[in-house]
């Protein structure tokens, strides 16, 4: 990214567009400070390996509030802490591999699912961003989360580690995707999917079948929550994008190629896109099918995903620092040993 462009060059005009809006109310867990304060200790323990300037940028993103804003009725810390740890350590490693090769991302991928499935038992003897996956896991276990549910989060959180592999073809080549493939990937790369499993460690909704997740109504909710956050980061991190080249996964940029649109009608069709998906969500958490005894259950876990979406939303508003003129994490990846 070129840090010497001013405020209004890096904004292009866009800070006077409108903004997503969401009619889920807004909450953080109790803890989140107290997250906050471990993710900081995770920072200068596990990332070492990083520039003193990049882990001190890391520090200011609070990249754990996500998950304090995405989950805040999680009974403690110590079920908060793998949803934390999945969440800043997923996102510092996307910046770290940012222009890694799409089999080098794979490679890493492995690496990752057999920690977090407990295949490798043995404790990393480093520290780093494996090392942090080994702890999800061991914090996982201690919380007592129970099995089923940590499964389904780990299969989810392979999801997003191949749609981030996937992405590296494009931004290696700084070309950009057609749209049905951009909504494939971004469905992915949102990083959504492995909250809507963990939604479900909140108040009783650990108890409903697996039979009502895997049901088609209930799963086209997760591709839409997955979508609306992966749209309203675009719009968000939009400046940022138009100032660094391969940074082509971007919703407004897909369709400013696709449909010759200027930026700001890009912006506007990428915001209508994503006002219909929540039009959807709503209709959909309205029009559950008949889940018998569970239906209120269903119902407000549901409601429980909306909060998600804005809470993570939340984040990004509050957040001053990661996508501003300068504050994002530069790749300092240089390939496998």
């Amino acid at each position: 990214m070129n840090l010497s462009i001013t405020d209004k060059e890096f904004y292009a005009g866009l800070q006077q567009l409108p903004k997503p809006q969401y009619p889920f109310p807004d909450f953080s867990h109790p803890d989140m400070l107290l997250q906050r304060e471990e993710y900081y200790h995770w920072i200068d323990k596990e990332y070492a390996f990083h520039t003193k300037e990049a882990r001190e940028k890391h520090k200011r993103h609070h990249l754990t509030d996500i998950a304090a804003r995405g989950c805040p009725f999680l009974k403690s810390i110590a079920e908060l802490r793998p949803l934390a740890n999945y969440t800043a350590n997923g996102a510092m490693m996307d910046d770290y591999f940012d222009r890694c090769t799409r089999e080098e991302m794979y490679g890493i991928m492995q690496r990752i699912m057999v920690l977090l499935s407990g295949e490798d038992p043995v404790e990393p003897a480093e520290n780093g961003i494996f090392h942090l996956f080994w702890v999800l896991r061991k914090d996982a276990i201690q919380c007592d989360i129970p099995e089923r549910i940590y499964r389904r989060f780990v299969r989810s959180i392979q999801d997003v580690l191949m749609g981030y592999s996937e992405e590296k073809v494009y931004y290696r080549t700084n070309s950009i995707p057609p749209l049905p493939v951009y909504l494939l990937i971004r469905e992915a790369t949102s990083g959504v999917q492995p909250y809507c499993d963990y939604v479900v460690l909140q108040k009783d909704y650990r108890q409903l079948p697996d039979g009502i997740f895997d049901h088609p109504h209930i799963r086209r909710i997760y591709t839409l929550c997955s979508l609306m956050i992966g749209i309203h980061n675009d719009l968000i991190s939009l400046p940022k994008e138009l100032h660094r080249q391969g940074d082509t996964m971007n919703l407004v940029k897909v369709l400013q190629h696709e449909d010759q649109l200027s930026l700001q009608e890009a912006y506007m069709k990428a915001l209508e896109i994503h006002d219909q998906y929540l039009k959807e969500f709503l209709t959909l958490q309205n029009h559950l099918p008949p889940f018998g005894d569970w239906q209120n259950e269903v119902y407000n876990y549901i409601q429980d995903l909306g909060v998600m979406v804005a809470g993570v939303y939340a984040w990004h508003t509050n957040d001053t620092s990661r996508y501003v003129n300068g504050g994002y994490v530069e790749g300092e990846f240089s390939g496998l040993e």
